[in-house]
């Protein structure tokens, strides 16, 4: 584990937490995100009709290049229900593999600050992953997927300032349902990539700053007085430029962007006791399920 070895007043300096969900509030090891990850790609071969050959390479430069798979798909150009996309990727996840952690909501329930939950996934997860910890009444809210995208627009291309295409050398497909495919393969098969601009998305996600931005404002945050939990690397890395302070949650060491670093969020109360030396007179639990229908979220 590695932190700041000077100590800071943290208490004084900090009134809110916000906490990634997946990866970080339960381990990698438990299998969701392995899960998670082949089911998306079931949806694009099922859903979508791509091809099997070319999901493996697909996938990895959607994800690198926007984020997240989802939003990688939507700016390239295919269309699809947000909830059925939740629902198929999310609903036969092995749940059942996430336990009560008692030692994590004793932690939290002790937190003397505003704890809110950030996630890139949609509210049904979320709810549904905090209740299999044991953890739905330890936050204020949910920031999810809903939050930042309330709306789905029919189409790809109904708003020049929503997504945008560029012509490259790179060709495009039609699907099924007509709209052109942006061939993003082809795009970095060419000698210099770069030089032509990649087509913009409609959903709004960490790592962008952008999302990060919007979520802080919608739930009344000052990033000066935050601490975010990640263990992304570059959603930490996101947070840091628009003034987070930031934990990465699953490592060891510190990498660029990270204030703190520890293996486990078990290891919070030793690696920065000072968030218990509030004099802050606030209620720490939020009695019954976590709120998800408030200001905080969709």
């Amino acid at each position: 584990m590695e932190y700041e070895g000077r100590y800071r007043m943290a208490a004084a300096k900090y009134d809110c937490l916000l906490f990634d969900l997946d990866d970080t509030l339960y381990p990698y090891s438990s299998g969701i995100a392995a899960a998670c990850g082949q089911n998306i790609k079931d949806y694009m071969v099922e859903k979508l009709g791509i091809g099997r050959s070319k999901i493996e390479d697909l996938g990895n430069l959607l994800y690198k290049n926007y984020g997240t798979t989802m939003a990688g798909l939507r700016a390239i150009g295919y269309d699809f229900d947000y909830d059925d996309y939740h629902s198929f990727v999310h609903g036969r996840l092995p749940y059942e593999n996430l336990k009560p952690d008692p030692v994590l909501r004793s932690l939290l329930l002790s937190l003397p600050l505003r704890k809110i939950i950030f996630t890139n996934a949609d509210k049904v997860h979320a709810v549904k992953v905090l209740s299999r910890l044991g953890l739905e009444d330890c936050f204020e809210g949910i920031i999810c997927f809903e939050t930042l995208n309330p709306t789905h627009k029919n189409t790809v291309s109904d708003d020049e300032d929503d997504i945008a295409f560029v012509e490259s050398a790179a060709s495009t497909t039609t699907s099924a349902n007509g709209p052109q495919i942006f061939d993003i393969i082809g795009h970095f098969a060419q000698p210099n990539p770069s030089l032509v601009a990649l087509p913009k998305t409609p959903i709004a996600c960490k790592p962008s700053e952008l999302a990060i931005e919007k979520a802080l404002k919608i739930a009344s945050i000052n990033p000066q007085r935050t601490l975010f939990f990640e263990d992304s690397v570059r959603n930490i890395q996101a947070g840091k430029r628009v003034g987070l302070d930031t934990v990465l949650i699953g490592k060891s060491q510190r990498v660029k962007g990270a204030d703190y670093a520890f293996e486990s969020i078990h290891n919070i109360k030793e690696a920065i006791p000072e968030l218990w030396e509030s004099d802050m007179k606030s209620e720490v639990g939020y009695p019954g399920q976590v709120a998800v229908e408030t200001s905080v979220t969709a």
